[in-house]
């Protein structure tokens, strides 16, 4: 009965983390070049139970009284990297990558950008799908939180006037390529991770080379379904409440075998 309890609630919990990454799922639909995020769950082993300070019993020293499963739990966050679509705007900071594969599997491309870390005042690199970029005091093409955009030579800085980008990255401004869009396409999405806002860190994947396009006056939108986001949620919900009318169930069974089994009237 107790470890009946224990499945339930961690079932609860488990749920419960489901549906935190399904709200922020929600909550990012409108930003963007947002990757939704989804819950994968692994099951628990299965764990001995014993007494507790009970290991003199001349039939059973070890204590041991069975074994007991907790049911799964969230093993990874994972995140698909499949293209948003694509959205027309006219402005020519905005920048898309259009990916020349498709499927959960599809090796991404992103925009390098350089955070300065406060620490120690250094550059490090990250990337971004978010291409609504502008230009800072300065005329630093930076994102919209204010990195640097990175191309070949390092931080773009553009002159005053208009500039066109072509498919290779190439910014080109009064006749001339000023700088070429430092675009890393990586084989394995997998081991990228989220970071900050709508920022990704690489931890170890090989970057290859770009086989996408660069798109000038258009944003990419998330890539989340709300109507899929919406069955999930309630999907989630029901089992989250079957499991707490089981655990209420248990609960009242324990406390009547506690209260009442035996009783001396």
């Amino acid at each position: 009965m107790i470890r009946g309890l224990y499945t339930s609630a961690w079932s609860m919990l488990a749920n419960q983390k489901k549906l935190d990454v399904i709200t922020n799922n929600m909550a990012n639909v409108n930003t963007t070049a947002y990757k939704k995020d989804t819950v994968v769950y692994q099951s628990f082993p299965e764990i001995l139970t014993r007494r507790i300070n009970d290991t003199q019993s001349p039939t059973n020293p070890s204590a041991v009284v069975g074994t007991m499963e907790l049911s799964s739990d969230v093993g990874e966050v994972y995140t698909y990297y499949t293209q948003g679509q694509m959205v027309q705007t006219g402005d020519r900071y905005d920048l898309a990558i259009q990916d020349n594969n498709t499927g959960e599997t599809a090796s991404p491309a992103f925009f390098t950008v350089g955070v300065i870390n406060p620490q120690d005042n250094t550059m490090q690199e990250f990337y971004t799908k978010n291409g609504s970029f502008s230009l800072n005091a300065n005329n630093q093409l930076v994102t919209g939180d204010g990195y640097a955009v990175l191309g070949k030579k390092g931080p773009i800085t553009l002159k005053p006037g208009d500039f066109t980008v072509d498919s290779k990255g190439n910014i080109m401004q009064n006749g001339a390529i000023v700088d070429t869009l430092r675009i890393a396409q990586f084989s394995d999405s997998t081991q990228l991770r989220k970071f900050g806002n709508n920022l990704v860190q690489n931890n170890g994947s090989e970057i290859v080379e770009f086989t996408g396009s660069v798109i000038q006056g258009y944003d990419e939108q998330s890539n989340v379904n709300v109507i899929d986001e919406m069955v999930d949620m309630i999907t989630v919900m029901r089992a989250y409440e079957a499991n707490q009318k089981v655990l209420q169930a248990q609960d009242g069974t324990l406390e009547k075998a506690v209260n009442e089994v035996g009783l001396v009237r």
